[in-house]
C-alpha cells in the first residue's frame, strides 16, 4: 500500500473517531438536532471525498505498469502517470493514472476503461443531478442548488451541454425499451396529440420595435408537438352523464379508470415528426389486448394535427376532443344571447346533450338557421356560420354516442397536461427565450422524467458510452457489497 493510500486510512479512521465523538460526547447535549444534522452532512460529504480519493489511489496502485497493445498491435511502453480532475458529488479529486506512450502512436490510459470514466471531468452521478435539477428550473438555479447543497459547482455552458448531448440518446432509449407487460395494459390503446407554443429567442441583429403595430408578437414562437399514448379500461357512459360533468351538476361517478402506462414526449420537429415517434410507439405496444378494434386517437380540430394523425394511426378511429366541441359552443351562445343572459347556458347544454347523442347535424342546421334570420355580415352571423362551419367539418370525429358505449375516452386532457406541464412550466418561465436546440434537447429529458424512465435511461446511456468509447460493453457483475450485506440482515 502506497505512503498516500496509508496516510488516507489514518485520516478517515481519526475523522471516524471525530464523528462518533460529535454525535455523542459533551457538545451533542447542546445541539439541536438541525444543527447536528448540518454538521454531520458537511462532514459527511469532507470524508466521503477522502473515500473516493482513497479507493482511487488503491485502483491506480494497483495499475500494471506492463507494456500496452496501441492501434494495430503496436506496444506501447509505460510513459508517466497521467493526472485528470475529477468533479464528483464530493467535492474535486485527481486522478493520476498510469499512461502508455509511443512515438507516432496514440497514448492510452487502461484505467480510464476500468472506471469508465466520462469524456469530460464532471462525474455522472453529478451531472445527472445537475439535469435533474435543469429539467424542472432554470440551469443558473440548478447549478446554485448544487452549490449550497454540496459546495461543488459545475458551470452552466457544463449542464447546457450535458443536456444536449445526452437527449441525442432518447430516440435510441425508447428504441430498445421493452413493451410494458400485457397484463397490466388495459383493452383500449388511446393515443392523444395538440400543441403549444414556445417563445424563441430574437434572431440575431433583429432590434425590437419601439411601439408593435397591430398583429404584432411580442415574442416569436414555434410550436412544440406533445403526444401521449397509454391505455386503459372501458367507461361506458351516457350523454346525460357526460352533460352532468361538463356543467358540475353532480360530481363524476366513481370508478372512473386511470390510464396505464402513460407515455408522452413533446418536440419541436414538427408534426410528422411527433407522430411517427407516436406510431412507433402505438405499434410496441399492440397485441391480443388491443387487436378487436379498441383503438382511438384524440386532437383537437387542427387540420393539419388530425391529418398526420390520421396518416401515421390509419386504424385508429379519430375521436374529436368534447372540451373544444363545447367551448365552440360556448361561443354560438353568446352570438345569439350575449355573455350575461341566463338562457344561454342552458341553450349551450340542450346542444351539448344533442352533440353527444350523435345529433351534430341538427345543432350545425340550427346555427346556420338562426344565422340566416340575422343580419347576414353582422358580427353575431358571422360567428354563427363559423361554429356551424367548425362542427360541419370535424362531424366525421363527432360519433359520440359510440364513443361513450365503447367506453372510450372523449376529452384530451391527458396530452393537453402534457402540454401544459411538459412545454409550458418550463419553457415559459419568466423571461424565457430558447433557441430550437436547447429547447427540443430539454424537452426530451423533461420527456424521459415524466415517464418514470429517468434511471433506467441513464443506464442505458453509460453503457451505451462506455460501449463507444472503449468498444466493449460496461461490467455489469458487480454488486455493492455493504448494500447487498445490510439487505441479508433484514
Amino acid at each position: 500500500m502506497s505512503a498516500n493510500s496509508t496516510q488516507l486510512i489514518h485520516e478517515l479512521r481519526a475523522d471516524f473517531e471525530t464523528l462518533l465523538n460529535l454525535v455523542s460526547g459533551p457538545t451533542a447535549r447542546t445541539a439541536t438536532v438541525d444543527q447536528m444534522e448540518r454538521s454531520l452532512f458537511r462532514h459527511l460529504l469532507r470524508v466521503g471525498r477522502k473515500l473516493l480519493r482513497l479507493f482511487l489511489a488503491c485502483r491506480v496502485q494497483a495499475e500494471s505498469h506492463a507494456p500496452q497493445w496501441g492501434w494495430q498491435r503496436q506496444k506501447l511502453p509505460y510513459h508517466a502517470q497521467k493526472a485528470v480532475d475529477y468533479f464528483s458529488v464530493f467535492g474535486k479529486v485527481a486522478v493520476a493514472r498510469a499512461y502508455f506512450y509511443a512515438p507516432g502512436q496514440a497514448g492510452k490510459c487502461p484505467l480510464d476503461r476500468a472506471l469508465s470514466l466520462p469524456e469530460r471531468c464532471y462525474s455522472d452521478l453529478l451531472m445527472e443531478c445537475a439535469e435533474l435539477l435543469a429539467v424542472d428550473s432554470a440551469y443558473d438555479k440548478a447549478v446554485g442548488v448544487l452549490a449550497r447543497l454540496l459546495g461543488v459547482n459545475p458551470s452552466v455552458l457544463a449542464v447546457e451541454t450535458a443536456v444536449a448531448e445526452h437527449s441525442q440518446v432518447v430516440s435510441a432509449f425508447y428504441a430498445q425499451q421493452e413493451p410494458f407487460p400485457r397484463h397490466e395494459e388495459g383493452p383500449i390503446l388511446v393515443a392523444q396529440a395538440d400543441g403549444k407554443g414556445v417563445p424563441l429567442v430574437r434572431p440575431e441583429g433583429e432590434v425590437p420595435k419601439v411601439r408593435r403595430g397591430k398583429g404584432d408578437k411580442k415574442t416569436r414562437k414555434k410550436e412544440a408537438i406533445a403526444v401521449a399514448l397509454y391505455t386503459i379500461d372501458p367507461y361506458p357512459r351516457t350523454p346525460h352523464d357526460v352533460v352532468a360533468a361538463l356543467f358540475r351538476e353532480k360530481p363524476p361517478r366513481a370508478g372512473r379508470p386511470a390510464p396505464q402506462h402513460k407515455q408522452v414526449f413533446a418536440s419541436l420537429d414538427g408534426k410528422a415528426a411527433a407522430l411517427r415517434r407516436l406510431a412507433q410507439w402505438a405499434a410496441k405496444r399492440e397485441g391480443a389486448h388491443t387487436r378487436s378494434g379498441q383503438r382511438v386517437a384524440l386532437t383537437d380540430g387542427a387540420e393539419a394535427l388530425q391529418a398526420q394523425m390520421q396518416g401515421h394511426l390509419p386504424d385508429f378511429p379519430l375521436v374529436l376532443d368534447i372540451i373544444h366541441v363545447v367551448e365552440h359552443l360556448w361561443m354560438a351562445g353568446t352570438a345569439l344571447y350575449g355573455e350575461t343572459d341566463p338562457h344561454r347556458e342552458a341553450w349551450v347544454k340542450t346542444q351539448a346533450l344533442d352533440i353527444l347523442s350523435s345529433r351534430a347535424q341538427a345543432v350545425i342546421e340550427r346555427l346556420e338557421d338562426n344565422a340566416r334570420i340575422l343580419t347576414p355580415e353582422s358580427r353575431a352571423a358571422k360567428a354563427l356560420r363559423r361554429e356551424a362551419g367548425y362542427l360541419q367539418r370535424n362531424l366525421p370525429f363527432m360519433d359520440y354516442a359510440r364513443y361513450l358505449k365503447n367506453g372510450w375516452p372523449i376529452g384530451t386532457g391527458v396530452v393537453e397536461g402534457a402540454c401544459r406541464h411538459l412545454v409550458k412550466d418550463r419553457m415559459e418561465l419568466s423571461g424565457m427565450r430558447w433557441t430550437i436546440a436547447g429547447a427540443e434537447a430539454l424537452l426530451a429529458l423533461r420527456a424521459v422524467n415524466e415517464n418514470g424512465d429517468w434511471e433506467a435511461f441513464h443506464h442505458f446511456r453509460r453503457q451505451r458510452r462506455h460501449k463507444q468509447l472503449y468498444g466493449k460493453p460496461l461490467n455489469e457483475t458487480w454488486i455493492d457489497p455493504v448494500e447487498r450485506l445490510e439487505i441479508n440482515q433484514i
